[in-house]
């Protein structure tokens, strides 16, 4: 690729990108949103939250060292970051910040 397609490249992805988060917006303006996007809306982030749990706990090897440490004590993390805060967004980042720190620290 040479340089002007892949600045063409980006300013398409960029429209795209800019067009799908506008899109629901221009869509429901004069009517309220279909029970299935109220429905995404309420529980997409503990959808969210159970992908990433299923994530972490799916290849622990208990028999082996150091058996599930890291992903079982940033499952307990971020259920205490959930719990005392109650904030999603502070969960699933936080929970993942603290996985990776145990991934790179812990062998």
């Amino acid at each position: 690729m040479t340089g002007i397609e892949i600045y063409l490249a980006i300013g398409v992805m960029a429209l795209v990108n800019y067009f799908t988060r506008v899109f629901p917006f221009i869509f429901f303006i004069r009517k309220d949103p279909p029970s299935s996007i109220i429905f995404i809306e309420r529980f997409f982030p503990a959808i969210i939250m159970v992908i990433l749990i299923i994530y972490t706990l799916k290849d622990i090897e208990f028999a082996v060292y150091p058996y599930g440490l890291k992903e079982v004590s940033s499952v307990i993390f971020t259920a205490f970051l959930h719990l005392s805060i109650k904030n999603y967004l502070i969960s699933i980042f936080g929970g993942t910040i603290f996985y990776m720190a145990l991934v790179q620290y812990i062998n």
